[in-house]
């Protein structure tokens, strides 16, 4: 199944009090794993950038300036996330402000039934604490030292590796591997469950009668006999 994890960073809290996108990130994972396929752009939100939102992010106003606003990115965008399952901390924030801009351009929202919220999940799985995504990648040991200021391609794959384990996948992955040892004997490139049934063969004995009745007839001009000693 594909899925896209998203975030994104703004001037503010707020899309209704004229804060804008000036960034979005997305990472597509299939199966529960990333394919290392995303998509990321700054966006010019044509409006100052307020101290506070810097302070979040560091990403200025002058540094905006020249790049895309968003409906010169949104068919890309669109084209990239398709009908896939939304994967998003804290969702309401994210696709408020993605359909706030969808609205500007007289866009079709993005529907609320597509979104997997990972902090939702978090609060069933983990009642009583903090769920931000720094406190879950230092629950999951996801390595997240790197992430000096938020950002959204960088927080969308820490976001990736929290949902993963969130969800459990990552131990069925372990179990699958596991098993793969035990009947394989070793570490293969791509795992592959014993069958409990083996095939039948497809190849009959008249096949092979057939075959080395053929190889008789090929006699000592068989071209592989130039090569015998070699």
């Amino acid at each position: 199944m594909r899925e896209i994890v998203l975030d994104t960073e703004t001037t503010g809290l707020d899309p209704l009090r004229g804060d804008r996108l000036v960034e979005i990130g997305c990472v597509e994972i299939f199966n529960r794993m990333p394919t290392g396929q995303t998509f990321h752009r700054h966006l010019n939100p044509e409006r100052d950038m307020p101290a506070e939102a810097f302070a979040v992010h560091g990403l200025s106003g002058e540094f905006l300036a020249d790049k895309p606003l968003f409906a010169h990115v949104v068919e890309e965008f669109l084209e990239f996330i398709a009908d896939a399952p939304l994967v998003i901390h804290n969702a309401s924030f994210d696709i408020g402000f993605i359909n706030a801009e969808l609205d500007r351009i007289k866009r079709p929202a993005i529907a609320r039934d597509r979104l997997v919220d990972t902090l939702l999940l978090a609060r069933r799985k983990h009642p009583g604490v903090s769920n931000r995504l720094d406190d879950l990648c230092s629950r999951y040991a996801i390595d997240n030292s790197h992430r000096t200021k938020h950002g959204a391609l960088l927080d969308a794959e820490l976001l990736a590796e929290v949902y993963i384990d969130l969800i459990g996948a990552r131990q069925s992955q372990l179990i699958l591997a596991a098993e793969t040892r035990d009947t394989r004997g070793g570490y293969g490139e791509m795992p592959r469950r014993q069958r409990e049934v083996p095939l039948m063969p497809r190849i009959t004995e008249a096949d092979r009668m057939a075959h080395r009745a053929f190889i008789a007839t090929l006699g000592d001009k068989a071209i592989w006999k130039d090569f015998l000693g070699a």
